[in-house]
């Protein structure tokens, strides 16, 4: 069987503090195949950046993996050293981000961006990596892509910037691309239209894509499978569809219940009671049970048991639509 693109192994990321160790991710597990998207959705200070920054190697000090492994086609990448990682980055691996100007040079033109990014990844000629430039605007629809790759980032709106952002990400054909908020900043017409292009591109290049966001509606319509994190941890993994119609976390759940569309017919959204705990609070046993209605005596004093990729299940001991008789083995 083919190995997946990305394998992350019961990872864990901490920060060194004052008061004590913060571990903002804590043994996640997943796995993301060539051409499927992995939505990986929660709350502010849930995790999801942080594990899509210690995939790509970008972690800001004093934060650092501490455990786990992350394997990149079955080659481990989480203990190479950061020059070996900037060899990867943009070769092997792509990020795209929130704002496209955090991205993109305000002093050089798109072309000249992305003529440094393949020539500094592939050996090609200037000429080449001239027309490879143009045809990547081109793929991410960039009209009149020959006479804009001339053009200064300010001169693009907000959803063609992010389209030359998406189109510096895969100009040196990389293998997985790391999509961090990539259509908050969007209008919702310009939403759509991204989340379709990044769709077709992960399917027509085998891309596979982490499309880290905060929002059930991109999940719902770009993601083959979600993962849901929660103080860290994964909450419930899955298949999109199976997690977003019968979900088994009751924090999962209570994301779907907050939206528009499952409030329909109320005067007020619904809403999951209470705030997430900070890293350095954490409640014993489940950090849910506090905001959970399900909660029982063992959910208060045992820490969930973790995910393991392939079995897309919750990470709970009382998972809704299941019987008490099948809780979970620690």
């Amino acid at each position: 069987m083919q190995h997946p693109i990305l394998s992350v192994r019961n990872l864990v990321v901490e920060i060194p503090t004052r008061h004590g160790i913060l571990r903002p991710v804590d043994q996640v597990s997943y796995d993301i195949h060539a051409g499927e998207i992995l939505g990986v959705v929660g709350e502010s200070g849930a995790g999801k950046s942080m594990t899509g920054n210690a995939v790509i190697g970008l972690l800001d000090r004093p934060a650092r993996i501490t455990s786990g492994e992350i394997l990149l086609s079955g080659e481990p990448i989480h203990n190479k050293r950061p020059d070996e990682l900037r060899r990867l980055r943009g070769k092997t691996m792509g990020m795209i981000f929130q704002d496209p100007l955090t991205s993109l040079n305000p002093l050089l033109t798109v072309g000249e961006q992305l003529t440094e990014t393949i020539q500094e990844h592939l050996n090609v000629s200037n000429a080449e990596a001239q027309d490879r430039a143009v045809a990547a605007l081109e793929e991410v629809g960039i009209p009149a892509a020959r006479a804009r790759i001339n053009s200064y980032p300010h001169e693009f709106s907000g959803g063609m910037r992010q389209r030359v952002v998406i189109a510096l990400a895969l100009c040196a054909e990389p293998d997985l691309i790391i999509a961090d908020e990539p259509t908050t900043a969007l209008d919702v017409s310009v939403q759509a239209q991204i989340i379709a292009l990044l769709k077709r591109l992960c399917r027509e290049r085998g891309v596979a894509v982490m499309l880290v966001t905060h929002d059930m509606g991109v999940i719902a319509e770009a993601a083959d499978r979600v993962a849901v994190m929660y103080a860290g941890r994964l909450a419930e993994l899955g298949p999109v569809r199976d997690v977003l119609t019968t979900a088994r976390h009751p924090y999962t759940s209570g994301l779907m219940a907050s939206t528009p569309l499952a409030s329909q017919g109320q005067k007020r959204l619904r809403q999951i009671p209470g705030s997430m705990p900070r890293l350095g609070n954490l409640p014993q046993g489940c950090a849910f049970s506090p905001r959970c209605e399900f909660a029982q005596d063992k959910c208060r004093a045992n820490p969930t048991p973790h995910i393991q990729d392939g079995d897309g299940r919750a990470a709970c001991w009382f998972p809704l639509s299941a019987n008490s008789e099948q809780e979970v083995d620690a």
